[in-house]
């Protein structure tokens, strides 16, 4: 996996390199009507992408838009993803829950995935009478792979009393097996309602430690998990936080919640994806570094001109299997639909049924920043 650390303002993450030869393949070129259709776009993302590669991406942009028209298809697009397809061709923009929500009601006959897999999955899972494509099988998630439905089972046998949650970032055969789903927005409401329900003190809370350990911070709810870890998150440090601070003075750090406790002890601020968009455009800060995906950055970045990014980040290599090109593939082919079996599909949308069926909150749950990490006990 590709790391960058402090790139330094105003240079973001770069774009996939693209000769002519990617468009020209498929037999598009950028001729005048691909001109029309495009040149009000490219302001868009023109602190992205160079005057000279906009020829290339430009027809894939306007023929994946047409395509779109035609089969009656719409791009739900990830904060992860670069800023060509975030900007150009995402028709929803969000993180996990904004996304499944639209999943849930979209009025479409096929979705495009613009992420990894569990977020197509979950696509089908709320949606199974719409045709569901990702543009690439590999896309796939540490924290999916880091756990399966055999090892619930176990744990549920192990420990009868406890609710099971889920993190979104998980497989439908996990979430089959689980008592409800949460995501980085909303986790300590999961947690606190679950607990509620089933009237103990204690969660199980899968596959992400580091998530679970700083909603534990956040509740009185004791907290058991496994030990999953999302490969992007994972890689930052205090020691990296410590070393902005001196390299910026007066930056104002904001770290998602999959980071490790000591990252979210030293922080300014934490949220979800959602909710570190949300702090950018309501404060406004002059100086600003998200630890989170690279791409994350980019999009906010283009949302907030007037907010001096300061740009570590790390990379995912997964999310980044995601390309114009392969989301123009898919949609031409229908390739590659995403199935899951009825009685998996039953089951896994009674936990993500159960989480939606929540209050829905105003804004995604903050978390509070500067407390001691704590340790929890691991289930597996």
């Amino acid at each position: 996996m590709a790391r960058l650390i402090d790139s330094g303002p105003g240079c973001p993450t770069p774009t996939p390199l693209r000769g002519a030869s990617a468009a020209e393949a498929r037999g598009l070129v950028y001729d005048d009507a691909v001109k029309a259709e495009t040149d009000d776009l490219y302001p868009l993302v023109q602190d992205f992408i160079t005057p000279m590669e906009w020829p290339a991406i430009a027809p894939l942009v306007a023929a994946i838009n047409r395509l779109k028209k035609q089969k009656n298809a719409v791009i739900l697009a990830h904060n992860y993803m670069t800023p060509d397809i975030f900007r150009l061709v995402g028709d929803f923009r969000g993180d996990s829950l904004q996304l499944a929500r639209e999943a849930s009601k979209v009025d479409a006959d096929i979705i495009v995935q613009a992420g990894v897999h569990f977020m197509a999955e979950t696509s089908k899972i709320l949606a199974p009478e719409k045709t569901v494509l990702i543009p690439d099988t590999r896309a796939g998630c540490s924290l999916a792979a880091s756990i399966t439905g055999a090892d619930v089972r176990l744990i549920k046998e192990k420990y009868p009393d406890y609710p099971v949650v889920t993190y979104v970032n998980t497989t439908a055969d996990v979430k089959a097996e689980c008592d409800i789903t949460c995501t980085s927005s909303n986790a300590a409401q999961v947690v606190e309602a679950i607990a509620k329900e089933w009237n103990t003190d204690t969660v199980i809370m899968v596959p992400d430690q580091y998530l679970a350990k700083n909603v534990a911070a956040q509740t009185n709810i004791r907290i058991m998990t496994w030990p999953g870890a999302c490969e992007v998150h994972e890689m930052f440090s205090a020691d990296d936080v410590n070393q902005l601070r001196e390299a910026h003075p007066g930056v104002v750090i904001l770290a998602h919640p999959e980071c490790p406790p000591d990252v979210l002890e030293a922080a300014d601020y934490a949220g979800s994806t959602a909710a570190l968009a949300n702090y950018v455009s309501e404060k406004s800060p002059n100086k600003v570094v998200l630890l989170t995906e690279c791409s994350m950055s980019d999009n906010v970045a283009a949302e907030n001109p007037g907010v001096n990014f300061i740009r570590p980040c790390n990379l995912c290599p997964h999310m980044k299997r995601i390309t114009l090109e392969n989301i123009y593939d898919c949609l031409v082919n229908g390739e590659y639909e995403v199935t899951i079996p009825e009685d998996v599909r039953v089951r896994a949308k009674k936990a993500l049924d159960a989480m939606m069926a929540l209050p829905k909150m105003d804004k995604p749950l903050d978390f509070v920043t500067g407390l001691e990490p704590l340790e929890l006990e691991m289930v597996g």
